[in-house]
């Protein structure tokens, strides 16, 4: 069982996605998205398996939450740098979002 000092360990931020692309080397579908995270952290890449749920378009300026802090992971011929949180749905993979706007960088807390 997990313990509490386990979750502190995750560094979850509010990221903004800034682009998103197909990904066709990708053994499942995904896309590529790269996510502004505000000053401290920057923009980072993440493969995302979302393309049952979402357009590259719905996902432009779309705030996500995603851990920061796990190390980079090569999928195909791409690095992702974080990981996106989702809930896995009937439809898909569906994107956990602040249900109001707040700033890129924020950390779960």
């Amino acid at each position: 069982m997990a313990e509490f000092e386990d979750f502190l360990q995750l560094d979850i931020r509010v990221g903004k996605i800034v682009a998103a692309a197909d990904f066709p080397e990708a053994n499942k579908a995904a896309y590529k998205l790269k996510i502004n995270f505000g000053e401290e952290i920057g923009i980072k890449n993440s493969s995302a398996q979302i393309t049952e749920c979402y357009t590259k378009e719905d996902l432009l300026n779309k705030q996500i939450l995603a851990i920061v802090n796990f190390p980079p992971k090569q999928i195909a011929n791409f690095i992702s740098e974080v990981l996106v949180l989702g809930t896995y749905s009937n439809e898909g993979v569906v994107l956990i979002t602040p249900d109001k706007k707040v700033e890129i960088g924020d950390k779960l807390g």
